[in-house]
């Protein structure tokens, strides 16, 4: 079968090309610019076109031959190639009926990452555990790692280990074999127009899934030394869903499970960490993806426990908002979630997705609902922000960008 992705070198769809490819399947497609996981495309053979998506590429591979047409959410109803591909009658989905296929048709038992925050770093511990124990595992992932490649498959694989994001209801595709569920607290508006709509969502969720991991029967956050108690939390989930894993090999092997627990906690202590989660740019200077209060309070922690190991004498904080109609919902939980802050400089929200129904709010808006506003400032993406950056940096400050958005590859550039 020939799949045809478009959006292909993004952390949504990427890692699900390269696992499709690893199985199998002839793979390629496009995209507009080089996301995060081209490098890994091109490496694994996948043919990718980055420029204008004007559809003169996928009119190439329909004369190839296209069986089934991918596309990311992001693509607008509009778009040349999603037009030119229901023309062409053939197979038009999201990436989630994709991912179902390759679980059926390979045969593999889901363990599903979902939450509204912890899911992308859960996720990469258990796979990084899971290949440490050499259990027999296919994965994806929306980031990059440091220690294997974003998705794959190998042949005899008996566990998928994915991140199942909830954003346009994409999780709720899947029967998971085993759920693991971070934290859930009402996110993207957009989607789910209530609070109760979202968390719905998740009760379904959880009823499609044999299995269930909320908290650990097994492991405390206190058995891990990892910086940060909301690390040491996904740790503890991590840790509980790898030793579930091995229980149900050892029981399809019809053997005794032989199991050093404490094994595991000392590979969980060593996980490297993610892309964009808590990723260290260069010496004191940190990118993060949080950006909502829970994330942010998340990573606050992390960053305290962090200043205290290396000696630092404090925490500078560069937030860039992410989505407008997000802000609106989420605004008044900003009051104490950058408390342990030396400086805070607020950017413009990244906009995305938006109403135009609901007004921008602007910097100055959304600092006054912080209970340390005297400690934030407006700034803009410049060098004057550089200079200032690099000054905290030479007298001893940690710093760090916390964002969804595009001041990521800003900071990588700068620093």
């Amino acid at each position: 079968m020939n799949i045809y992705i478009s959006g292909i070198s993004g952390t949504g769809m990427g890692p699900l090309a390269l696992m499709a490819k690893q199985a199998g399947f002839k793979v390629f497609g496009s995209d507009l610019s080089k996301g995060a996981i081209y490098g890994e495309l091109v490496r694994a053979g996948i043919e990718v076109s980055i420029g204008e998506q004007d559809g003169k590429f996928l009119a190439k591979k329909l004369e190839e031959g296209v069986d089934w047409f991918c596309y990311t959410s992001a693509l607008p109803e509009d778009h040349a190639e999603l037009v030119l591909a229901k023309k062409a009658g053939i197979k038009v989905t999201k990436r989630d009926e994709l991912t179902a296929f390759l679980v059926a048709e390979l045969g593999l038992k889901m363990v599903a990452v979902a939450g509204t925050h912890g899911k992308t770093t859960t996720t990469a511990m258990v796979i990084f555990a899971a290949l440490k124990l050499g259990l027999p595992v296919s994965y994806i992932v929306g980031t990059t790692l440091g220690f294997a490649s974003s998705g794959a498959y190998h042949k005899g694989d008996k566990y998928f280990i994915y991140e199942a994001d909830e954003y346009d209801r994409n999780f709720l595709k899947y029967h998971p074999w085993l759920a693991v569920i971070p934290a859930v607290s009402y996110d993207h508006p957009d989607i789910y127009p209530t609070k109760e709509d979202y968390l719905e969502a998740f009760e379904q969720f959880k009823r499609q899934s044999e299995q269930v991991i909320e908290s650990s029967e097994m492991y405390a956050t206190s058995d891990f030394r990892l910086a940060g108690e909301a690390r040491r939390l996904d740790a503890s989930l991590a840790a509980e869903a790898v030793f579930r894993m091995v229980q149900d090999e050892a029981e399809m092997r019809g053997e005794d499970i032989l199991f050093d627990s404490f094994g595991l906690v000392e590979i969980l202590n060593k996980f490297p960490g993610v892309g964009r989660r808590f990723e260290r740019i260069s010496e004191g200077v940190y990118t993060d993806y949080a950006h909502h209060p829970e994330e942010i309070v998340a990573t606050m922690g992390v960053l305290e426990d962090e200043k205290k190991l290396l000696g630092k004498k404090g925490i500078v904080v560069v937030y860039q908002p992410h989505q407008n109609t997000r802000q609106h919902e989420v605004k008044d939980g900003y009051f104490e979630a950058f408390k342990g802050a030396d400086k805070i400089f607020w950017l413009p929200t990244y906009l995305t997705r938006e109403s135009v129904d609901l007004p921008v709010l602007s910097p100055t808006e959304l600092i006054a609902g912080l209970e340390n506003q005297e400690v934030a400032e407006v700034a803009e993406l410049n060098d004057e922000l550089v200079k200032k950056l690099k000054k905290y940096l030479d007298e001893g400050y940690l710093i760090a960008l916390m964002t969804a958005g595009p001041a990521d590859g800003w900071l990588r550039e700068k620093f």
